[in-house]
């Protein structure tokens, strides 16, 4: 029988069951009871989960050494309690709390490790029965000495005499009466040990009698003490106890007060019928709650969030279209279209004389004053502002609030913002909608859902508030720096205003007007303790600030300022100039300066022009032909390319090879994007890769002051693309004279300055062949 397999799970081969082990300490558990234990030890809980699952039985064994942390077979006694798992609670700390039953006493014969917990062959063990005049008289005294000892101490629970005098078998009385004496683990593992019911029952009378004795000692000692107390001892007891009493009496009194001041603030605070019912109901849990109980500060925190909500708080709008034309034109230069956008907006609002309307979102890179613009939105309408910040957020609570349940729940950021601004319609940001992303805790998306719709904002329900809440009257406005990262979802809830980049002469009358005045003021300095000329502010923006706002420009100027306000304090004669060669001395090398081989001619080499969160950037694509090393040509695509890139520029090789000749020669083509730490992705590269891949095949020259972009298809057609706005600005701030762009996109040239446009020579294509005739020499 040794040498057969295992037959069935929980079964060792020689037949004895198999179960796995719980090693207890400081405890002893006894058949025929019930006992809770806390299992946080990672081999125990293995242990449990594996028996949960089948057969719910446990092996509980108890430890020789308090003290190991993580007992081996040689650390625990022989005999244990074979129980049986009714019930497993998980707890917030992992660790699971869980009720067992003892069956009956067995041996364990053979400990083994076994994935990660103890497991254990056991076996039974005979107990002694006896059934004679004997048995009865221990049992009879073992029974009336318990009843002793319970009445004279108060730790063991008068319930546990019911369960003792209905006991009609020896060996389950002494268990009974054991499991309910403070004694020492090492005593309760011998009494689980003695296997013969009539001694083990002289061992708990022994047990009893002792317990029996201190307990009748330790009373006559107390009476003694108790008499001996003179009269001043008592007086002085009686005070302390009517202090107490007092005390509780005012604590009462200050309880009430508070109770009556929350029903005023209730009563004051505006709340809807629903709401006011739920304040109500926690006021009653807080009347009937503990003064310092955990219980009653969550209720406190609740209360004070509700009646401080602006739940019927409005200010009055100032729909002057005429005044918010002259505020926006003071506080932002340029951004003509998005001005006049926001106006109409503001127009139908002052003629309908309603709150609702379509979500706005701006889009554009960052420091194109996106921000700024809402918080004019906000000023010209005479309402508070509350920015909230979305990047990075991944946890639904973050919008919608975490439910009471939880130890430190808050409410949402937009019940928050609401709060702190204490009014009920004011011009709530999103900023940066396109950096939320779905995680672990849900989607946040859904919670923006909800807020946005006007169809169901008016009954917004926040996870801490429980009650629904008027988000109707307040005005969104979300930011995104990239449409296509935004959520469907909000998409379609939303209209879109396209915050373009800055041209140079935008960018040098924005920090002649705004910036400098600015750091002036900030650093300390009067308007005439500086002097920056116009050709400091276009060469901070061409070599120190390649961007497409104005936060470097910003923080440019605010280092030239810094280094006067150093000056001036040291008693330098003002006003202090600021040219070229000064501020190169100030802020060090250039960081952008443009390499003179940017615009030199090269085979294989084409510039292309495309748009990131930052704005339009000018991008090399590099073309490299070689032998095959094997049978057949390959593609090598290196640069940190996207999926959709790698389509793009497998087109570009496709359409090229059938248009050019000197392309269909089995040729290894790599293609490489400098700059591959950054990811690269989108079709717009198409036409500028068919360029580079035509150049090199053919040994033609790119000429270097030409900048392209469109997607191409395999036919050689040149498709339109987005961005050309940022992407013409970037070809003009990179030094490039000359782009190519797709036909179709000749309608947006409508949204490039008339600058800017004068200074490119913009061609537009609508095949590949076009292109190759007007960049390759």
């Amino acid at each position: 029988m040794a040498n057969q397999p295992r037959s069935k799970r929980g079964q060792s081969p020689n037949g004895s069951e198999l179960v796995p082990v719980l090693a207890v300490r400081d405890a002893v558990h006894f058949p025929g009871l019930i006992n809770t234990l806390h299992v946080v030890r990672e081999a125990s809980l293995k242990a449990l989960r594996s028996t949960m699952a089948g057969s719910r039985r446990v092996l509980v064994l108890s430890q020789r050494d308090m003290s190991v942390e993580e007992p081996t077979a040689a650390d625990l006694f022989q005999i244990g309690t074979l129980s049986e798992a009714l019930q497993a609670i998980p707890l917030p700390d992992t660790s699971l709390r869980v009720a067992l039953r003892g069956l009956r006493r067995v041996r364990a014969v053979n400990v083994m490790v076994k994935g990660g917990s103890l497991w254990a062959e056991v076996q039974e063990v005979e107990e002694i029965q006896s059934d004679n005049i004997e048995t009865e008289a221990l049992m009879r005294a073992c029974v009336e000495c318990f009843t002793r000892v319970v009445q004279l101490n108060k730790d063991v629970p008068p319930e546990a005499l019911q369960g003792i005098a209905q006991i009609d078998s020896a060996g389950l009385l002494a268990d009974g009466i054991v499991h309910h004496l403070p004694i020492r683990p090492l005593q309760k593992q011998d009494l689980l040990e003695e296997l013969d019911h009539n001694k083990r029952l002289s061992m708990v009378l022994n047990i009893l009698s002792r317990e029996q004795q201190v307990l009748d000692l330790n009373s006559t000692i107390h009476k003694r003490v108790e008499k001996e107390l003179g009269e001043s001892q008592r007086e002085f007891y009686l005070r302390e106890q009517l202090k107490i009493i007092e005390s509780e009496l005012e604590e009462r009194e200050d309880r009430i007060g508070e109770t009556e001041d929350y029903r005023n603030r209730i009563e004051r605070s505006g709340m809807p019928p629903e709401a006011i019912e739920r304040a109500l109901l926690e006021l009653k849990r807080l009347d009937r709650s503990p003064p310092a109980s955990p219980e009653g500060m969550v209720v406190r925190n609740y209360l004070d969030t509700l009646v401080n909500l602006p739940w019927a708080t409005l200010t009055e709008d100032q729909l002057d279209v005429q005044a918010a034309a002259e505020l926006l034109e003071k506080c932002h230069f340029g951004l003509e279209r998005v001005k006049d956008r926001i106006l109409d907006q503001l127009a139908v609002r002052q003629l309908r004389k309603s709150m609702r309307g379509p979500i706005l979102c701006f889009v554009g890179p960052p420091g194109v004053g996106k921000t700024s613009i809402a918080r004019s939105i906000a000023e010209a309408m005479g309402r508070k502002f509350v920015r909230i910040a979305l990047g990075g957020v991944r946890d639904e609570a973050e919008i919608r609030g975490h439910r009471r349940t939880y130890i430190g729940s808050l409410p949402g950021r937009i019940m928050q913002g609401l709060k702190d601004c204490g009014a009920r319609n004011p011009v709530i940001l999103l900023d940066e909608v396109d950096k939320v992303a779905a995680g672990s805790q849900g989607d946040p998306t859904s919670a923006l859902l909800e807020a946005l719709d006007t169809e169901q904002n008016s009954r917004f329900v926040d996870h801490y508030i429980e009650t629904p809440f008027d988000l109707s009257a307040v005005l969104f406005i979300a930011t995104a720096n990239l449409m296509e990262n935004v959520p469907a979802a909000l998409r379609d809830r939303m209209e879109v205003i396209s915050f373009g980049s800055y041209t140079q002469e935008e960018r040098r009358e924005i920090g002649q007007q705004f910036l400098l005045p600015r750091a002036k003021e900030e650093n300390g300095l009067a308007p005439n303790d500086i002097v920056v000329t116009a050709e400091t502010l276009d060469r901070l923006i061409e070599d120190y600030t390649r961007e497409a706002g104005v936060r470097s420009l910003d923080r440019q100027l605010m280092s030239l300022c810094r280094k006067a306000a150093r000056q001036v304090a040291e008693g330098a004669a003002t006003p202090i100039l600021i040219d070229p060669e000064t501020a190169q001395r100030y802020l060090g090398r250039p960081r952008h300066a443009r390499a003179s081989q940017d615009l030199d001619p090269q085979i294989g080499v084409a510039w292309g022009l495309v748009v990131s969160e930052a704005g339009g950037e000018t991008v090399a694509v590099e073309v490299s032909l070689s032998e095959p090393f094997g049978s057949r040509p390959e593609l090598w695509l290196t640069g940190n390319l996207g999926d959709v890139m790698k389509e793009s520029v497998q087109a570009a090789l496709s359409s090229v090879r059938s248009q050019i000749p000197e392309a269909a020669k089995a040729m290894d083509v790599h293609v490489h994007l400098p700059a591959a730490a950054i990811p690269k992705d989108g079709p717009s590269a198409g036409v500028t890769v068919a360029v580079a891949l035509a150049s090199a095949f053919q040994n033609r020259q790119v000429r270097g002051d030409v900048a392209m972009t469109g997607e191409i298809t395999l036919r050689g057609r040149v498709l339109p693309v987005g961005g050309v706005r940022d992407k013409l600005l970037a070809a003009l701030a990179a030094g490039k004279r000359i782009v190519i762009l797709p036909a179709d996109n000749a309608p947006d040239l409508e949204e490039v300055p008339e600058t800017a446009l004068h200074q490119l020579d913009v061609r537009l294509v609508n095949t590949a062949a076009e292109a190759f005739e007007i960049a390759l020499m």
